[in-house]
Formats: C-alpha cells, sequence, structure tokens
C-alpha cells in the first residue's frame, strides 16, 4: 500500500504507487462519473472542466476516464487514506511525479503546477519516501493547497524542515531532488 506522502505527489498523483481504494480500482470500480467528480474537485473548476481525468488501476496502469483538452489531468481520492487527497497537474508536473515515483531525478529545467484544492493528508516533510511516522520526525497535516515543483530558484527564502508553518508557504522535502514549494489556499 501506499504511504500517504506518496499520495500528496503522486499526483497522482502517479502511478504504481498510487493504488488503492474503491476508487483507486481496488475492488468494485465506482463510476466514471464519481471518480470524474472526486479528481476534478482537485482544481479550481475552469482547470477541472478541461483537465484529462485518470483512474489508477492496483497494477498501477492508468486508465484514461476523461479526455482533456487543457494539459491537466485530474487523479481521483484515495479512500484508503485519511482526508481528502485527489490531485491535478500540468504536464510538467507529471513528469516530475513520475520520476519521483520511479526513483528517478526529475527533468531538469521544468517548471510544473499541482493542485490539491480538496485538502490533502499527513505526511512526513523531510522524507519523499516515508510510509509513516517515525520518533523525532513529526508529520505535517498539509490542507488544501498547490505545489509548484521542478525550481530550485523558487524555494529560496521559504521554510523547510520537519515542523513548518503550514499556514504559509513552505519548502517540502528540502535538501532532496523533490524539494518542492507547497502553498496553503485557506
Amino acid at each position: 500500500m501506499p504511504s500517504r506522502s506518496t499520495l500528496l505527489i503522486a499526483v497522482a498523483a502517479t502511478a504504481s504507487a498510487l493504488a488503492a481504494g474503491a476508487l483507486w480500482a481496488k475492488g468494485p470500480r465506482a463510476s466514471d462519473a464519481a471518480l470524474i467528480r472526486s479528481a476534478t474537485s482537485a482544481a479550481p473548476a475552469a482547470v477541472g472542466r478541461g483537465a484529462a481525468v485518470v483512474a489508477v488501476g492496483a497494477d498501477g496502469s492508468m486508465r484514461t476516464v476523461r479526455a482533456g483538452s487543457n494539459g491537466f489531468t485530474c487523479m481521483a481520492d484515495n479512500p484508503a487514506t485519511p482526508g481528502p487527497d485527489p490531485m491535478c497537474m500540468d504536464a510538467n508536473a507529471m513528469d516530475w511525479a513520475m520520476a519521483w515515483i520511479g526513483h528517478r531525478p526529475p527533468p531538469p529545467g521544468k517548471v510544473g503546477l499541482m493542485y490539491m484544492m480538496a485538502g490533502g493528508t499527513d505526511a512526513s516533510n523531510t522524507d519523499p519516501y516515508a510510509e509513516q511516522p517515525t520518533a523525532g520526525r513529526p508529520w505535517v497535516s498539509t490542507g488544501p493547497h498547490l505545489m509548484v515543483v521542478g525550481s530550485a530558484e523558487l524555494l529560496r527564502g521559504y521554510a523547510g524542515g520537519p515542523s513548518p508553518d503550514t499556514s504559509r508557504p513552505y519548502v517540502m522535502w528540502a535538501g532532496t531532488s523533490y524539494a518542492h514549494l507547497m502553498i496553503p489556499v485557506r
């Protein structure tokens, strides 16, 4: 089963690590309408309306539920994790997420945007692959946010570390090649 932090980014959100729960194709298949509603709740309405929607299978495969027209791809909430975590990302963020999932370096020179406007789950702010909290490493509750990935320059001046103030922009996974800016929206 994927870690809760995997679901934050994988944005997908994010293929092989993102399989679990009815909306994620384990057990009875959720209706496509339910998948679309859940997935598009991650982004502003104008983005969600034109986004592709994919369903992640238990084997990591992705099925296109709805074709898109605006370069964004949305994935539904994973009901196996606490809190709502549907996500929607542009093509650059999807490339970044797939590199993260595959333990490969993110593509250079590709800044991406990812929405998680319906909320998020608890996650390690220091370890991109942590599956559960450990002593001395608190997890953060992200709440509704958007993420900017693929830009080390953008991260300068923002706090990171194990316990950032999540009420203002902060860096998640600082010091790793997957560091990205988390921007709360509430």
